[in-house]
């Protein structure tokens, strides 16, 4: 029911918003407004989206736990929809999704909301400290010589 009430009533605000800050600022400004927070979410998305995939590499290369990094790129990347559809209502909870002590807040209480299942006994799997120990894997190889009469795959470099 509510999810029914949620879609129902949000076309509903935002219309009402459009009318009475339109009616305030004027047709022109209104337009300006919903274009430039577009604009704003579409640079926002092909920005973030890069600058996050960088993050989750950085956080894997040092075998930290990405998740920080992941959830505040996905809010920043919900931030940016948010901007690009037209309407008032959804830019200002863009532009709230933007400030980082608010994405912070969010990702800490969705974190006290959501645990992720973990076998029993075992700890945080990108902690380093747990990695360290006595552990030698035994195994064997053979160095291959390139053959001279074959020209490279295309997946090696020469």
């Amino acid at each position: 029911m509510w999810p029914f009430a949620f879609f129902l009533l949000w076309p509903i605000i935002e219309i009402a918003l459009f009318v009475t800050v339109g009616g305030a600022i004027g047709l022109g400004w209104t337009l300006l407004v919903i274009v430039a927070t577009g604009a704003l979410g579409v640079w926002l998305m092909r920005s973030q989206g890069l600058r996050t995939a960088e993050r989750l590499r950085r956080e894997m290369d040092a075998l930290r736990n990405p998740l920080g990094p992941v959830a505040d790129g996905a809010l920043v990347l919900l931030a940016a929809a948010l901007l690009v559809l037209p309407g008032f209502l959804t830019d200002a909870l863009g532009l709230l999704l933007l400030l980082p002590p608010v994405r912070l807040a969010l990702t800490a209480a969705l974190a006290r909301r959501i645990r992720p299942a973990q076998p029993r006994g075992a700890g945080d799997p990108f902690d380093v400290r747990a990695r360290r120990g006595d552990i030698v894997i035994d195994g064997d190889y053979i160095e291959v010589e390139p053959d001279p009469d074959r020209r490279p795959s295309g997946w090696t470099r020469h």
